[in-house]
């Protein structure tokens, strides 16, 4: 059978500044086929996205194509004329951007965007859309599918709006599928069932999908075939297990060596220097959020529950669990935009007003929130000098020369060279906007910096270089980092403490090294058992075994009664877990479990009945066969 996809000896060029042809891509040749996978993987700026928007036909300003042809059943898309092009897109094309927040519009409802491209384009109508959307909300486990089409996008999560942006791709039923870095906003066991989603559909369908990553576990599990680009130009491609077990190049050793191969925790020899004082710099204590108002005033969406923490002076506390379980809702209710509805929220020892309309200037100035999306938080008609100015000058009156001269430290405290201050943000990489982004956070001089998800849309590389910036600031200024995120090896490496959140709830914290090893809540062993391993046929296994039939591909549901984890749980109690909330159990010292389950069966690290829990109790299981030593460079 014909490849319905065949890239040949395409080469892509933008202008550079002195006018001469700088080379993106590079005779790049490879094909895809009808219920076939390939994966494309490389670091940030290797040119994957440009090779993926080339089989629109399109390519972004300041971009030319200058040689070959890309082919869709035969004909060359990007000679095609306009019209053409336009019937293509979105009808046998759809491309899946890695941006959800930036992909939706505000004003409309995610069912409307959802349908959108199949009634426009008299494809479907519009009851046959809705239907199809619904049946792909379901497939996609999004929560409360019948319904979820009216609400707007800023009333669902990130890793949420990601799969409505798959549901958006599929709406249509295209031929060819360009998923471009689709599950970078997603948990690691809502990743499994996309994944899975993706691969069934695939080849139920008879599609044929090109799928982007930076993250080569994940790459393992979908893709049929691999192609490895590196500085424009393909340096390796072959069929997955071939090039994930036995890599021909340097360059794929050394994407594979940069995959953590454990958990474990990166001790800091710092750690006890870094204290700025004694006590806490922040503590939450019984916080409760929702959203929505019922008839008689109650909270219509109870977002969080009793969420205590603490976060120390010069401490990282990562915050981690799946999408929907109040991650991002946790920030906002920090940094005052959302203000809690029960709780009292302390900086320094005095109590927070609930809502930045009623904080002072300098309470607004000590806590600071970095948004997952440096594409959507930077003001794109604005310069990176005058993004940086607007704090120093809101919080310290500074202007002219000394705002310059301030602006220009940031920016080298950020590892950014001075000249990037006159450009705009559509002028930068990936990494170098999300460190703009810092900046203009630490421009506040602030006591305690909210990460969300800050490193999710980086590749592997870029997103350590950043882990690694956030570590020499908190050296030297002091800073306390409360760090979410879905990625449990960025966490491991970075955070001194681990917040386990499930449905607003906090039901597993302490010390990093406690927490991500035995023993450990039912929820935290899911989804560390989530993280991907660098083999093909792990998300097979994984999907067999017991304790991810009955905990993965079911959404995240609150409850007033019992335990929100009775559902999904393999080792639930039946008529105690549905009933009684659970208690807080000390393990000794910060470590705290909230489990129905005894001290004596977590300490064993398994429960009376050890046949209800999968895998093995060593850390061992985290790594993979073919990591348990580095490749020979």
């Amino acid at each position: 059978m014909p490849a319905l996809l065949e890239i040949d000896g395409l080469s892509v060029e933008a202008r550079g500044d002195d006018g001469g042809p700088t080379p993106i891509v590079r005779n790049a040749s490879f094909s895809v086929g009808r219920g076939e996978v390939v994966g494309l993987i490389g670091a940030s700026g290797a040119g994957k996205t440009t090779i993926a928007l080339s089989a629109l036909g399109y390519s972004r300003p300041g971009l030319e194509f200058t040689g070959g042809e890309v082919r869709l059943d035969g004909r060359d898309v990007i000679s095609m004329p306009p019209d053409e092009k336009r019937a293509l897109r979105g009808r046998r094309v759809a491309y899946l951007s890695e941006a959800p927040a930036a992909a939706f519009n505000p004003a409309l409802t995610v069912g409307e965007q959802v349908t959108e491209s199949p009634v426009l384009h008299g494809w479907m109508s519009r009851e046959q859309a809705g239907e199809r959307a619904v049946e792909l909300y379901r497939a996609l486990k999004l929560p409360d599918p019948d319904r979820l089409g009216r609400r707007y996008p800023h009333q669902v999560s990130g890793g949420q709006l990601q799969r409505l942006m798959a549901a958006m791709a599929l709406c249509g039923e295209p031929d060819l599928l360009l998923l471009d870095e689709p599950t970078g906003f997603l948990d690691v066991s809502t990743q499994i069932e996309v994944l899975e989603t993706f691969k069934s559909v695939v080849k139920r369908q008879g599609m044929a999908a090109l799928f982007i990553t930076h993250d080569l576990p994940v790459l393992a599990q979908i893709a049929d075939r691999i192609v490895v680009l590196h500085a424009g130009e393909i340096v390796e491609q072959g069929n997955a297990d071939r090039v994930i077990d036995r890599p021909a190049h340097d360059y794929t050793r050394r994407l594979m060596a940069a995959v953590p191969a454990t958990l474990a925790t990166v001790p800091d020899d710092t750690a006890s220097g870094r204290r700025s004082r004694d006590g806490p710099v922040l503590e939450l204590r019984d916080i409760g959020a929702g959203y929505g108002r019922r008839m008689d005033g109650s909270v219509a969406v109870k977002a969080l529950r009793e969420v205590n923490l603490t976060v120390q002076g010069g401490q990282t506390v990562g915050i981690v669990g799946e999408s929907g379980c109040g991650k991002s809702t946790l920030a906002r209710v920090v940094s005052g935009l959302l203000p809690q509805t029960e709780g009292d929220i302390l900086l320094d020892g005095q109590a927070l007003p609930p809502g930045v309309r009623r904080r002072n200037r300098d309470e607004l100035r000590k806590i600071q929130l970095v948004f997952p999306s440096a594409d959507v938080a930077l003001n794109p008609r604005h310069r990176i000098d005058t993004i940086l100015g607007r704090p120093l000058e809101f919080y310290f009156g500074l202007g002219g020369a000394e705002k310059r001269r301030r602006g220009g430290e940031l920016l080298e405290m950020v590892e950014l060279p001075a000249e990037v201050a006159g450009r705009y943000p559509g002028e930068l990489s990936g990494g170098q906007k999300q460190r703009v982004n810092l900046a203009r956070a630490l421009a506040a001089s602030p006591e305690v910096v909210l990460c969300d998800e800050v490193t999710s849309a980086l590749d592997t590389v870029v997103s350590a270089n950043v882990v690694e910036l956030l570590k020499r600031l908190r050296r030297q200024t002091g800073i306390s980092f409360v760090f979410i995120s879905h990625d449990l090896a960025t966490v491991a490496s970075f955070a001194d403490d681990v917040v386990v959140l499930h449905a607003g709830r906090v039901v597993e914290q302490g010390p990093t090294d406690s927490v991500l090893s035995p023993p450990y809540h039912p929820y935290s062993r899911l989804l560390i058992g989530s993280v991907p391993w660098l083999r093909v046929g792990w998300l097979e296994d994984r999907i067999k075994s017991r304790e991810a039939r009955a905990g993965i591909g079911r959404p995240v549901a609150t409850t007033d009664r019992g335990c929100p984890f009775f559902a999904r749980c393999p080792v639930a109690i039946e008529g105690t877990c549905d009933r009684e909330t659970p208690p807080v159990r000390r393990l000794g010292g910060r470590h705290s479990i909230e489990c129905h389950r005894s001290e004596a069966e977590f300490l064993e690290g398994t429960p009376a009945d050890e046949s209800k829990w999968s895998g093995r109790r060593s850390a061992e299981r985290f790594v993979p066969a073919n990591r348990r030593s580095e490749p020979t460079l």
